[in-house]
């Protein structure tokens, strides 16, 4: 699996295998294995609207700095046949726009291309009791990478690598920092990160906790892929 984070939330999630060999040995795109994922493509990243052989879009949720209506729509002009996976407030967006979509709900599977898709959590952390709670859908990729969007839901299946929020008016970081202890897993990475800049010493606390527990704490840099 591989992993590029575009910045902020939105993340490249890359199962492809390689290409298959198709009649007499030649090989072909459309037998490539495995899935190329998108997740949450908002305000806060662009790169993700140059990215090609997208299989599959994931939205969370609808806040701006994890769906970006305008990014969407770029997105899926460079890659027609990808698909749009998401809860159902946002299908409300989507379809007003002539979108096409499907929702997944809390519980429910899907496969792409061989890759199994896990609907997890159904509610945006709460941000202050007076301001409306939204739909929020996390996504269990593979049986391996979780992705909880905006809260901190715990997957009833064991999770390898975890993308951690890290910064928002709805988390603080003790808060993350258990979140990741309960998981247990092998290797997180920040993200929800926007706010934040890598070079001050915000990311240097989890990391000091968490790696003695033997969970790795890894800050991927923006547009470079990573093997995992």
């Amino acid at each position: 699996m591989k992993i590029t984070k575009f910045g902020h939330s939105c993340l490249l999630i890359d199962t492809s295998t390689g290409l298959g060999a198709g009649e007499g040995g030649v090989r072909s795109e459309k037998l490539r294995l495995g899935a190329r994922i998108l997740i949450d493509p908002g305000i806060f990243s662009t790169s993700q609207n140059s990215v090609k052989n997208i299989d599959l879009i994931l939205i969370t949720h609808e806040h701006q700095d994890h769906f970006s209506l305008d990014s969407l729509k770029i997105v899926l002009k460079n890659n027609p046949g990808a698909k749009t996976v998401t809860n159902k407030s946002v299908g409300v967006l989507l379809q007003k726009e002539n979108i096409s979509y499907s929702v997944l709900k809390n519980g429910e599977v899907i496969s792409e291309k061989g890759v199994l898709i896990e609907g997890v959590g159904e509610e945006h952390a709460s941000i202050y009791s007076a301001i409306p709670q939204i739909e929020n859908i996390g996504y269990l990729i593979a049986d391996r990478f979780f992705y909880p969007g905006d809260n901190l839901t715990i997957p009833n299946k064991k999770v390898e690598i975890l993308a951690l929020p890290v910064a928002a008016p709805w988390v603080k970081l003790q808060e993350v920092i258990d979140y990741a202890i309960k998981i247990n897993p092998k290797v997180c990475f920040p993200v929800h990160d926007g706010i934040l800049s890598y070079v001050v010493p915000f990311h240097r606390i989890p990391a000091q906790i968490l790696e003695p527990k033997e969970i790795k704490f890894n800050i991927l840099e923006i547009d470079r892929e990573y093997q995992f």
